[in-house]
Order: C-alpha cells, then structure tokens, then sequence
C-alpha cells in the first residue's frame, strides 16, 4: 500500500488513551511556623500600609481565604456574632462564607480597623490602596497589588521562597493539618467542594520527605 500513493485515513492509534494522569499534591509554595513568626513579627509599624498587610496576610493564613475572596471584602463583612470575631468571605459565583475569626487574626483586623478610622465606612472596601499621602483611598485593593506587597513584605523579612497569595491558603491548611486538625474541617474552612481539592494545599509530608533525604550520608 505504501507504494501505490494511498494514504491511511483512520490512525489505528486514535482510540489507544494513555494512563491517567491524577494531581495529587499542589505546587504552591509554604511556609514554615518559624517563618510564619519572622514575616509577622517583621511588620510592626503602626502606619496605614502595615496594618494593612498585617491584617491581610494574617486573614488569609488564619482563615485559608483565597486572595480573591478577601479583596472583596467590604468593612462590615468584619462582624461580631457569639461574643467573636466573624468574617463573611466573598467566593465564586457570588457565594458568601461566614468563618470565626482565629484570636490572632482578630486582633490584627481590630488593629487595622481601629488604627485606621474605616470602622464608620461599613459599605467601603476593606483593604484600600494607599495613596501619596500614605493614607488609605476608598479604591479597593486589587489582587495583583496584595501579590506584590507579599513579595516585597517576604523579601524584606529576609525569606528567600518565593511565595504568592496562595502561599498562605497553602500554609495554613498544612499547619492545621501538622497540628491534627481533620482533613474534612479544613474543607470546611476552605470553603472546598471536595477535600481532595484541599488535599492539593495540605503538605505536611514534604518533611517527612526531606526527612528520609537527610538518610542519605557519604
């Protein structure tokens, strides 16, 4: 057949499928606890901007809130409900979810809150830009500009993984996870349809990992 100038015109191959290929571990990069202590600790002014980043980073590690959902957050989504701090997260699809405030990232909301006089502006966006003044705008921050604060809060900490906003999500879930919270309560928090969806932030076996590579000595 070949030599008469006939071409094939089913490829015998087209129906063959090859193994399925399962994502089982995320690649977001995490944090440490020790780390975690470093880029908070290193934010210890009083000025608008730190607040700000405080009370953002600090939100979205202690309530493993996608960026996207904590942009868009206005200032009365800060609310109290059974003598606590609650936050009302803004999800895809317009979904709201409620979660109690962790007493850490209570006190860095209050702080940011309080310190910077928005408690009266319940409709306004709850983390702003800053202007030149150094002041806080009423324009709503946006999630590329909370990427770029994070990159530089991080570099400035002296911490060389490169983290974005997920990082936080990420570095949440494993803690809580290291900590012997249940996979299922995690979905929870994250607001996750499915806990393998949170299985790709938990990595807590990245130490056991770097555990058994410190076997290997010369």
């Amino acid at each position: 057949m070949a030599g008469d100038g006939a071409h094939l015109q089913i490829n015998p191959a087209a129906a063959v499928r090859g193994p399925r290929h399962v994502v089982r571990k995320g690649k977001t990069p995490v944090l440490d606890a020790s780390e975690v202590r470093t880029l908070l600790d290193s934010i210890d002014g009083r000025s608008p901007i730190d607040l700000r980043d405080k009370a953002l980073i600090g939100l979205m590690l202690y309530s493993f809130a996608r960026i996207g959902a904590v942009v868009a957050m206005k200032v009365e989504d800060v609310f109290a409900q059974n003598r606590r701090i609650w936050v009302r997260l803004h999800e895809k699809g317009g979904k709201l979810h409620d979660m109690p405030c962790n007493h850490n990232a209570e006190a860095f909301l209050h702080a940011y809150i309080d310190g910077t006089g928005i408690a009266g502006d319940a409709k306004g966006p709850l983390f702003r830009t800053i202007g030149r003044d150094g002041k806080l705008t009423r324009n709503p921050l946006h999630r590329v500009n909370a990427f770029e604060l994070v990159r530089k809060r991080a570099a400035a900490a002296g911490i060389a993984t490169r983290i974005g906003n997920h990082s936080f999500r990420a570095t949440g879930i494993t803690v809580f996870r290291k900590l012997g919270g249940s996979l299922e309560n995690a979905a929870l928090m994250a607001n996750h349809a499915s806990t393998r969806t949170t299985q790709l932030y938990d990595r807590k076996s990245d130490e056991v990992t770097l555990d058994e590579v410190e076997r290997i000595r010369f």
